[in-house]
């Protein structure tokens, strides 16, 4: 039998099965097989993490990454997946269409400008508090705002009256675009703009609370 001899190694070169400085050799039975076929020269060069014990192919830039099986959506998921690829491009813009009718419609029925203060369905800020809730109003403004009295509205809620055209920009301009592929000019809203208009409101809701004139006008 004769023996293969290793080629000889240069000055500052390390033999194959040996680990760099510094690192702890990884025996192949730690590896698996796959790593004891190849040879040390597949064996991964970093440190072992503290209490792993990895079997299997490890690649030799490191360590796998575990796998995660794709979780299988429910059959409701699946159901609500299917109607929204069956569904006309239409259909979205209809049922949001939908939900703004109903909603003026709700106010035009029940008529909240002659509802008591206690009635269902109420403010609870207002019920036990008996202050101004930053919504306040809103339901009686679109009352007034659905039978032209502009004033009366905004008496109710100014901030609501004034955010009612820009609102309804923003949903023709959404609506005609998924529906019917329009392209209107797009209404560019900054983070500036948003934070702006969220301290006015909130501005708003306090002072319509103040026990002051002119802000005792305010209070609804």
């Amino acid at each position: 039998m004769t023996s293969v001899e290793r080629p000889a190694i240069q000055p500052g070169q390390q033999a194959p099965d040996e680990a760099p400085d510094g690192v702890a050799p990884i025996a192949p039975a730690v590896l698996g097989a796959g790593h004891a076929e190849r040879g040390p020269e597949a064996w991964p060069t970093g440190p072992v993490p503290a209490g792993s014990a990895p079997t299997g192919d490890v690649p030799a830039g490191g360590w796998p990454q575990p796998a995660y099986q794709p979780v299988e959506p429910d059959r409701f998921t699946r159901l609500v997946i299917r109607l929204h690829e069956r569904a006309p491009r239409w259909a979205v813009p209809l049922a949001a269409l939908g939900c703004v009718g109903m909603g003026m419609a709700y106010a035009l029925v029940s008529d909240p400008t002659h509802s008591d203060p206690d009635a269902r369905p109420t403010c609870l800020l207002k019920l036990t508090t008996g202050l101004d809730c930053p919504g306040c109003g809103g339901t009686r403004a679109l009352w007034y705002v659905l039978h032209g009295d502009l004033p009366a509205a905004a008496r109710h809620h100014f901030l609501f009256v004034f955010s009612l055209p820009f609102l309804a920009y923003l949903f023709v301009a959404w609506a005609g675009n998924q529906a019917f592929g329009w392209r209107l000019p797009e209404l560019r809203l900054s983070p500036k703009v948003i934070g702006g208009f969220l301290a006015a409101w909130l501005a708003f809701s306090v002072l319509r609370n103040l026990p002051l004139a002119p802000f005792t006008s305010l209070y609804v």
